[in-house]
C-alpha cells in the first residue's frame, strides 16, 4: 500500500464508513451522535489542516479570425452600403418585410446580416423600452442572447442536413405559436437551396402569409437554384464582393488590434487572394500570422506571404515579360527555372502573367490600374505605350491557351517552358487584320504576277490547248450561256452536261469538234446538234474525237482556283503566317455584292 501524504508532521487516518455516516447524521440533526465511545472527527481536522489551493482559471480556446471579427453590427458590415441603407429606412418607416434573401459568394456576409437583422428586430435597448433599429445596442438580454446563439426566439438552421419536408413541417407547426420572449420570432435557414423540392412547396403558403410575430430569413450561395415561387415571396438583397483595397484597409484594422505589424504589401496580396471574400481573406491572414517568423517579433512581410501562397515575386515577372518582348529565350528559360526553385508552381507563374497583360491593356485605355509601386506603375505606361492593341489581344490568348495546357500537362514546368517560348516567337507576328491588309496591298500592287484571266483555260492531263483562231464569231462559254438562258425543254440539263462533260477541242462558226472528259461516254453530238440549230438558225456539224481537247469549264474553273491558292501560298509572307500558325488555312471567302472578284482570308 502506498504511503500516505503526512499533515504537520503526523500520519493522516482515513475515515471509516461509520465514521463517515456518524458525521453525516450529526450534521442533519443538529447535534453529536451516540456511537459508542467518544472518538476525535478526523473530517473536520483534515479540512482544517489541509491547505486549500486555488482551482487554476480555464484557458481560453483560441478563436480564429474569421469568428473572432465577425460583425456584430451594421456599421462593422464593410461593403454592403446599399443594403444597409435600405433596411436601415425600412425599419425607420415601419415597412419591414416578412421574408428576407440574403444571396453571395462565400464570405461576403451572409449569415452575418441575417444575424444582425434579428438583433435589429429584437433589440429592447439598454433600459429595455427601445424599439427595432438599424443600431442596436448589444447590451440587452436579447441581443446578448442572439449574439451568442442561444436566444429561444431566434431558430437557425441549416439547410445543407436538414433538407426535407419534415424539417419544414416542424417549422409550420411552431410559427402558430407567439415569441417566448423577444418581438419577433426569426427562422435563419443558411444555404437555403439546399432544401428539397417537396420541402420548398410545404414552405410556400406559410412563407407567403406567415403571422406577424414571425420573420424569415435566407441565406444562399446559390440563388438560381430557388424556385421562382420562393423568389417572388422575399425581399432580395445581393451581397456584392468586396473590393481588394477594402479587405487590405479592413484586415490592417484587425492586424493593429491583434499587435500585428504586418507590411503593406503582404496585406494587399491577401486581399487579392481573397477574391472579395472577407472570411477567405481573414482565414490566409490567420495563416500568415502564425507563418511569420518568431525572430523578427512575427511581422507579417511580403516576402513570407509570397512564399506561403506560391506567387511570383512582381519583380522578376517584370523581368520575366520583358524577356518575353524582348525575344531572349535563354533568360527567359532561366527566369522559369528560378521561380520553379523557389516554389512558385508554373500555373501561378502562367496566371500572374496574364494579370500583367490584363494590367497593360487596361492601361493603355485611359483606366488606372493596380500597381504596387512607382517603378511597376512607370514599367505598364511605358508597355502600354510600345505594344499595339492587337499585339496585347493576341499575346493574351496565347497566354490563356499556354494557361490550359499547363493545368493539363503530365509535367507543368516543361508545359509552361514550351508555351512562354512560343509566345516569344509569336510576339513579332503580325495579327490576322494586319496580315489581310498587307495581303491586300500586295494583291492591289500586282505582287500576285500570273494570275489566270477570267476567260483563261488550263489544260489537264496531257490535253492540247485550244487553238487560237482570230477573232471568231463564237466562243464555247458564249454557246453554253446561249444553252442555259434558251428555254429549251432540258436546257438546263443539257448546259450542265456542257460545263462538265465537253472538252472542246475545234470550234468555229458551224463547226464543233470535242473528246468527253472522263469517266463520261453518252454521246452529245444530236443533242448540241439540234439545241445549236435552234438558238443560231444554222446546222452545225457536231464531231466527237476519242481524245484531247482543253479542259471542262469546271475543270478550268478549279485548275483555276488551285494555281491562285498556289500562288498566294507561295508568297513570303504568307510563307511566315503559316510557319507561325501551323493550323492555319486559306478559306474562301463569300464575294462581294457587286463584282466577282476572289477575296481570301486565313482561318
Amino acid at each position: 500500500m502506498a504511503d500516505s501524504p503526512h499533515i504537520d508532521g503526523e500520519e493522516e487516518t482515513q475515515p471509516s464508513t461509520a465514521e463517515l455516516e456518524a458525521a453525516g447524521q450529526s450534521a442533519l440533526f443538529g447535534g453529536p451522535v451516540d456511537s459508542g465511545p467518544e472518538k476525535p472527527a478526523p473530517l473536520a481536522a483534515a479540512a482544517a489542516a489541509a491547505p486549500v489551493e486555488p482551482k487554476p482559471a480555464a484557458a481560453q480556446p483560441y478563436r480564429v479570425l474569421a469568428r473572432k471579427y465577425r460583425p456584430q453590427t451594421f456599421a462593422e458590415l464593410i461593403g454592403q452600403d446599399a443594403m444597409v441603407k435600405t433596411l436601415a429606412n425600412a425599419i425607420a418607416r415601419d415597412r419591414l418585410a416578412h421574408a428576407f434573401l440574403m444571396t453571395g459568394v462565400r464570405g461576403v456576409g451572409k449569415t452575418s446580416t441575417a444575424r444582425l437583422i434579428a438583433k435589429a428586430l429584437n433589440c429592447v435597448g439598454p433600459d429595455g423600452q427601445g424599439g427595432p433599429t438599424i443600431s442596436p445596442c448589444g447590451k440587452c438580454e436579447p441581443c446578448i442572447a442572439i449574439a451568442e446563439g442561444r436566444h429561444i426566439d431566434v431558430i437557425e438552421m441549416d439547410a445543407a442536413s436538414h433538407t426535407g419536408v419534415d424539417d419544414v413541417r416542424e417549422i409550420i407547426e411552431a410559427v402558430r405559436y407567439a415569441a417566448v420572449s423577444a418581438r419577433y420570432k426569426i427562422y435563419i435557414i443558411d444555404e437555403v437551396h439546399m432544401l428539397s423540392r417537396n420541402a420548398f412547396n410545404a414552405l410556400l403558403k406559410t412563407l407567403e402569409e406567415p403571422p406577424a410575430h414571425v420573420k424569415f430569413l435566407f441565406a444562399t450561395t446559390e440563388v438560381d437554384k430557388l424556385p421562382v415561387t420562393v423568389l417572388s415571396r422575399c425581399q432580395r438583397f445581393d451581397l456584392r464582393r468586396i473590393p481588394a483595397p477594402l479587405l487590405q484597409q479592413h484586415f490592417a484594422g484587425i492586424c493593429v488590434k491583434e499587435g500585428v505589424e504586418a507590411e503593406d504589401d503582404a496585406l494587399a496580396m491577401v486581399a487579392a487572394a481573397a477574391e472579395g471574400s472577407v472570411r477567405d481573406g481573414l482565414s490566409i491572414l490567420d495563416q500568415a500570422i502564425a507563418h511569420a517568423d518568431l525572430d523578427t517579433g512575427g511581422k507579417v512581410t511580403g516576402e513570407r506571404v509570397r512564399d506561403m501562397l506560391g506567387l511570383a515575386d512582381r519583380s522578376a515577372l517584370r523581368t520575366l515579360f520583358a524577356a518575353l518582348l524582348n525575344g531572349d529565350p535563354q533568360g527567359l528559360l532561366a527566369l522559369v527555372d528560378n521561380q520553379y526553385s523557389l516554389g512558385v508552381e508554373p500555373l501561378a507563374l502562367m496566371r500572374s502573367l496574364m494579370d500583367v497583360c490584363h494590367r497593360i491593356t487596361v492601361a493603355q485605355i485611359g483606366r488606372a490600374g493596380e500597381a504596387a509601386t512607382a517603378e511597376e506603375r512607370a514599367l505598364i505606361e511605358e508597355w502600354a505605350e510600345k505594344l499595339s492593341p492587337g499585339q496585347l489581344h493576341r499575346l493574351w490568348q496565347l497566354l490563356l491557351k499556354g494557361h490550359d495546357e499547363v493545368r493539363q500537362a503530365p509535367d507543368p514546368l516543361v508545359a509552361a517552358q514550351m508555351a512562354l517560348l512560343r509566345v516569344m516567337h509569336a510576339a513579332d507576328m503580325p495579327d490576322p487584320g494586319t496580315l489581310a491588309k498587307k495581303l491586300e496591298e500586295m494583291a492591289a500592287s500586282g505582287a500576285f504576277t500570273g494570275a489566270p484571266s477570267s476567260g483563261g483555260s488550263t489544260s489537264s492531263g496531257g490535253d492540247a490547248p485550244v487553238q487560237a483562231r482570230a477573232a471568231p464569231a463564237v466562243s464555247w462559254p458564249e454557246l453554253v450561256e446561249q444553252i442555259e438562258h434558251s428555254g429549251l425543254p432540258g436546257h438546263m440539263t443539257l448546259a450542265n452536261k456542257m460545263k462538265l462533260q465537253v472538252r472542246v477541242v475545234d470550234i468555229a462558226p458551224g463547226r464543233l469538234v470535242y473528246s468527253l472528259a472522263p469517266p463520261f461516254k453518252e454521246d452529245l453530238s444530236a443533242e448540241l446538234r439540234d439545241a445549236f440549230m435552234k438558238i443560231t438558225g444554222e446546222r452545225w456539224e457536231i464531231e466527237r474525237v476519242a481524245e484531247g481537247g482543253a479542259s471542262t469549264l469546271v475543270e478550268a474553273v478549279e485548275n483555276a482556283k488551285s494555281d491562285e491558292v498556289r500562288r498566294i501560298r507561295e508568297a513570303p509572307l504568307v510563307k511566315a503566317a503559316f510557319n507561325a500558325f501551323p493550323g492555319a488555312e486559306l478559306v474562301e471567302e463569300e464575294p462581294p455584292a457587286q463584282g466577282n472578284q476572289r477575296q481570301w482570308g486565313r482561318r
